[in-house]
């Protein structure tokens, strides 16, 4: 099933809701980009300094539309990761350098996702991004989870991250796709905050 043949749903096509939900977006990336700078030269430095370059980590996933695009993280495994692509969640933390561990519990390591927002690859807010090799794998009414651009925090990112199963996901995906506002939109932003400062719901 291709992507254009999924259902309909209220996602917002009107130009204006559009137009508004980037402007929130590269007004959001831009203004945190430009705070949080110097917290994101530490990270930087902090990893060349325990285990040298690359400092960043990228990898390919599906945009809106399956649309692939190269998504950015401060780099959480050892040099030799950046190679052989090594996953970007903690299920390998045998091989997590000590700043990577620091950088896996806060979510700091997903800064440079905003870098990603202001390129217009993804949102502040919207499902996350998969892998091509997870969307081979989606079942037919999980497809519909690729008509938003994707997010660097979602719905379920509040309800405990990484620890709910992929079909809660995927519905509270859809959920949030369904009811999509610029409302629902800050409000999920200002839950976030606390969220990733408590490490509820990390690995």
């Amino acid at each position: 099933m291709s992507v254009e043949d999924m259902d309909r749903f209220s996602e917002p096509t009107y130009r204006i809701h559009i137009g508004l939900r980037r402007a929130v977006d590269v007004l959001g990336a831009g203004g945190a980009a430009f705070i949080l700078a110097p917290l994101m030269l530490i990270v930087a430095l902090a990893i060349w300094i325990e285990s040298g370059r690359p400092i960043l980590f990228s990898q390919i996933r599906l945009g809106q539309y399956g649309r692939p695009f190269r998504m950015y993280k401060f780099r959480k495994f050892g040099p030799d990761c950046h190679s052989q692509g090594c996953p970007l969640t903690m299920e390998a933390d045998g091989r997590l350098t000590k700043v990577g561990r620091v950088l896996a519990v806060s979510k700091l390591d997903e800064l440079p996702q905003l870098w990603n927002i202001l390129r217009g690859d993804m949102s502040l807010v919207g499902p996350r991004p998969p892998l091509p090799q997870e969307v081979e794998q989606y079942q037919p009414w999980q497809r519909r989870r690729l008509r938003m651009r994707p997010g660097l925090t979602c719905l379920w990112a509040l309800e405990g991250r990484s620890q709910l199963r992929f079909e809660r996901l995927t519905r509270l995906d859809l959920l949030y796709i369904d009811n999509w506002s610029v409302w629902l939109d800050l409000k999920i932003l200002l839950k976030t905050i606390p969220t990733v400062l408590s490490g509820r719901g990390a690995h």
